[in-house]
This record gives structure tokens, C-alpha cells and sequence, in this order.
């Protein structure tokens, strides 16, 4: 499991390589990513100045309370609120940034494809699919920043324990839309594709929490995405390698 788990963070090695073999066009997958974390980093900046306000806000019941207990409930809320709050913001710059990013982002995933062969033929997504595969990602984004929100109250331990299972849940999050396009464009619906990453969860994993990770770093996003968009074809064409050629073949695929 452990092993499968450091493949898919190598996936995520393979795409930043493109940065050497493709520089210009991953610099192309700069574009939308700085438009759409700058929108998103003015929002973030904004909540964390007002937090204080808001968590007094939302526990009106802990004003009687002595102070260290007040301070320990509304400490614990808005640890809460930022952890959810990174949850959203990486989901939504994913999602936005595919879907602003379209064009960019189709050529570098035909790109990884062209160079390994074998490549799918050309697809006809469309627009509105790429805007119901976004809609969708921030939904699902939301539901996971609730549950780590929940867990994040849980006194003492709730921060850390919220962190770490926000990065895995967001991780395969992003390692499933991430990976859609390129599957799709294989005739992969979206059922087997959650079906063939269920059935490689450490794999999966290991790609989509390097990602997340990386983004978790001031200006990783930004510098990551076009890497994750060229990793995530790799991963998409791992999911697919049948069980007994993954056994004879190298690892090319996270090497390329």
C-alpha cells in the first residue's frame, strides 16, 4: 500500500518534468491559475481578518462563560473555519481554474498523451460539461469542508485531526477531476472512473494529497497546477494498465 502510495506522489513528479520537456506551454497554465488565486486570495485574506469577529459571532452562548473556556470554544471554531476555509479555496481554484483554463490545460494533457503514444482521439467535452464538472467538484469541496469543520471542533486534537483528514479527502477530490478529462476522453465515465480509483486508493491518494500539499504552499497552487493537469494523465493512464502488465513494466510512466 505504502508503495502504490509513493507511485501516485511520483505521478505528481512526472508532471512538474514536463516543465523541462514543455516550458512554454506549461507556462501557459500560469495564466488562469493566477487570475483565479488572486480572486480566491482576496477572499481567503478576508476571512482570516475577520475571523475573530465571526467566531464571537457564531458562539453567543460562551459570553458567561469564564475565559479560558470561552477562549478554548471559539479557538476551536475558528480553527474550524480556516481548515474549512482551505478546503473550499483549494477545491474552487481547481475548479475554476480547469474551467477558465480549458484550452490551456486540453493541450497539456494531449501533450503527455502525444509523447507516450497511444494517444485518445480527439474529444468534444463542450463547455457546459466543463462547467457541471465544476459546479460539481465545489459541491462535494463543501460537503468535505463541513465534515473537517465538524472534526476540527473536537477539543484538543480537532485541529490536527481536521488537517489531516481534509488533505486526504480534498486529495481524492482533486486526483478525480483532475484525472476526468483524460479519462473521459477514453470513454471512461465518471462511474468507472471512481470504480478504478477505488480499486487503486493508495494510488490515487498519493497523487491527489502530494497535490494538495503543494498547494497548501503560498504560491504553490499557482506554480503546481500546470504539473498536477500533466500529472494526472499519467495517472489516468495508470489507473488503466492492466494488473498483469503494471508487473512486467517499469515505471515509465512516472519517469516521463
Amino acid at each position: 500500500m505504502m508503495r502504490e502510495f509513493t507511485r501516485g506522489m511520483s505521478l505528481l513528479g512526472g508532471g512538474f518534468r514536463y516543465w523541462r520537456r514543455r516550458p512554454r506551454l506549461m507556462a501557459l497554465g500560469l495564466i488562469p491559475a493566477v487570475i483565479v488565486a488572486a480572486v480566491l486570495l482576496g477572499g481567503l485574506i478576508a476571512l482570516a481578518t475577520s475571523v475573530s469577529g465571526i467566531t464571537v459571532a457564531l458562539t453567543p452562548f460562551a459570553e458567561g462563560w469564564p475565559g479560558l473556556w470561552a477562549s478554548v470554544i471559539r479557538i476551536a471554531v475558528g480553527t474550524a473555519l480556516i481548515g474549512a476555509a482551505l478546503v473550499i479555496v483549494a477545491i474552487s481554484f481547481t475548479a475554476l481554474t480547469l474551467l477558465v483554463g480549458e484550452p490551456f490545460y486540453e493541450r497539456i494533457w494531449r501533450a503527455v498523451e502525444d509523447d507516450l503514444g497511444d494517444a485518445p482521439p480527439a474529444s468534444d467535452g463542450g463547455f457546459w460539461r466543463s462547467v457541471a464538472d465544476s459546479v460539481g467538484l465545489v459541491f462535494r469541496g463543501i460537503g468535505v469542508a463541513l465534515f473537517a469543520a465538524l472534526l476540527g471542533l473536537i477539543p484538543g486534537v480537532g485541529g490536527v485531526i481536521s488537517a489531516v483528514v481534509g488533505v486526504f479527502l480534498t486529495g481524492l477530490l482533486l486526483a478525480d477531476e483532475l484525472s476526468s478529462r483524460a479519462l473521459t476522453a477514453r470513454g471512461v465515465e465518471a462511474s468507472h472512473r471512481r470504480a478504478l480509483m477505488r480499486q487503486r486508493r493508495a494510488l490515487t491518494l498519493g497523487f491527489g494529497v502530494a497535490t494538495q500539499l503543494c498547494f497548501l504552499v503560498p504560491g504553490g497552487a499557482v506554480a503546481t497546477m500546470p504539473a498536477a493537469v500533466a500529472g494526472s494523465t499519467l495517472l489516468a493512464r495508470e489507473l488503466l494498465t492492466p494488473i498483469a502488465q503494471r508487473a512486467e513494466a517499469p515505471d515509465r510512466n512516472a519517469s516521463a
